[in-house]
């Protein structure tokens, strides 16, 4: 029964160019909102600055996240991995006198 079961590599292709455009656009969004809290900010209107900051983070939050978690999921592959050919031919001995090649340095 176990002969039958196939074994998979995962293989992660994800480059930080693939991210790259969702991270500006959030940040762009960030920095709209810091200068939209500024521009409400006053000594009678320190409420709704807040309130600004907090509803734009609340509602861009599980968007990012949610592009974060498809592109990454975007970019993971199984691949077989194919079973090694058994051959009959012997393998050499290695002597165990002998020391394993090193690079020079």
């Amino acid at each position: 029964m176990d002969k039958d079961v196939q074994k998979y590599r995962m293989v992660c292709t994800l480059t930080f160019g693939d991210i790259y455009g969702q991270i500006i656009v959030w940040l762009i969004v960030i920095f709209l909102t810091l200068a939209s809290t500024l521009a409400l900010w006053s000594s009678t209107r320190q409420i709704y600055a807040l309130a600004t900051v907090g509803i734009v983070l609340v509602l861009t939050l599980p968007f990012l996240l949610f592009a974060f978690v498809t592109t990454l999921l975007n970019h993971i592959e199984f691949s077989p991995i194919e079973a090694p050919v058994t051959s009959h031919r012997t393998t050499p001995r290695v002597n165990p006198t002998q020391k394993p090649a090193q690079a020079a340095s």
